[in-house]
C-alpha cells in the first residue's frame, strides 16, 4: 500500500498478454485475483477497471483508492 499525501492507496500491476492463437488480449493479476480476456485492448482495460472493485470486495480487500498499472506483453516476429 502506498500513500499520496495522507490518502492511502492500493496499486496493482495488471499484465496484458496477447494470445495469438485465440486472437485475444488476456489481463492477469494474482493479487486481486483477476483473469479477463477481450479482443480489444481498450475494451479489456475498461473491463478490468470496472471488475476490479467488485472482485476486491468479494475477496475482502480494500477497494477504495485503487490504482492499476498496466504492462503489455506481445511477441511479434520481425518481417525481413
Amino acid at each position: 500500500m502506498n500513500t499520496r499525501g495522507d490518502i492511502a492507496m492500493n496499486e496493482y500491476e495488471i499484465m496484458l498478454i496477447w494470445d495469438d492463437e485465440a486472437r485475444v488480449w488476456i489481463a492477469i493479476n494474482d493479487d486481486i485475483p483477476l483473469t479477463l480476456e477481450n479482443g480489444s485492448l481498450d475494451l479489456l482495460i475498461e473491463r478490468v477497471r470496472l471488475a476490479t472493485p467488485e472482485i476486491l470486495e468479494l475477496n475482502n480487500k480494500e477497494y477504495q483508492n485503487v490504482y492499476l498499472n498496466f504492462s503489455i506483453k506481445k511477441r511479434a516476429k520481425v518481417i525481413a
